[in-house]
């Protein structure tokens, strides 16, 4: 390429970003607005609670106080458990859950955990002092019809105003994902599992 198409590109390339940059510009003018929000994450695909996670570790960068409630989880250790509860003054962590459903095999133990789980939930979606709410796998008890859905809705919409809430687990039912402000959808495209590799510490665990 010549001296002359170089210069040209740099050209074409600056003009696009420029225009781009207006464009972001003018977004973020438009987004005025401040209050809590929430996020959920859902889909087949690895990584939702992990995405859960690296918001805790965000909001605790920013001075925030957090809440943890894991449904479902709660039949081995996990690093972010091993990592968070070195921080007990910043996160309220519980993990009430007693394993996964095809593990515990037993309807009456998997309510009578994620009943006492949301209530852990819900008295901090009613704490103003509680900046950042995680409740990771929620979507799980949902679907199952272990937690009311609508008593999860009217928490949400009752929460104090700055008050942000994420929400992980495939099967976000419809409600849900219509009440949230944020929801992504994570997808499968490969998993080492199907290869017959086993959770690792650190990328699972």
């Amino acid at each position: 390429m010549s001296d002359a198409e170089d210069a040209a590109l740099a050209q074409r390339h600056r003009e696009r970003m420029q225009r781009k940059k207006a464009v972001v510009d003018a977004g973020i003018a438009r987004a005025t607005i401040e209050r809590g929000v929430v996020v959920v994450t859902t889909g087949n695909g690895k990584g939702k609670s992990s995405s859960g996670f690296g918001m805790v570790a965000r909001a605790l960068g920013h001075g925030l106080r957090v809440g943890v409630v894991q449904f479902i989880k709660g039949s081995f250790a996990t690093g972010e458990e091993a990592f968070f509860r070195r921080f007990p003054d910043e996160v309220s962590y519980h993990v009430m859950g007693e394993g996964f459903t095809w593990e515990t095999q037993d309807r009456e133990r998997d309510l009578r955990a994620a009943a006492a789980a949301w209530d852990k939930a819900a008295a901090m979606l009613a704490d103003a002092d509680v900046d950042l709410v995680l409740l990771d796998e929620l979507n799980i008890a949902l679907k199952y019809q272990y937690v009311d859905l609508a008593a999860v809705l009217a928490a949400l919409a009752a929460r104090p105003p700055l008050q942000h809430v994420v929400i992980t687990g495939r099967a976000a039912p419809p409600a849900l994902i219509e009440a949230a402000d944020t929801v992504t959808e994570m997808n499968v495209v490969k998993h080492a599992y199907e290869a017959g590799i086993k959770a690792q510490k650190g990328i699972e665990l």
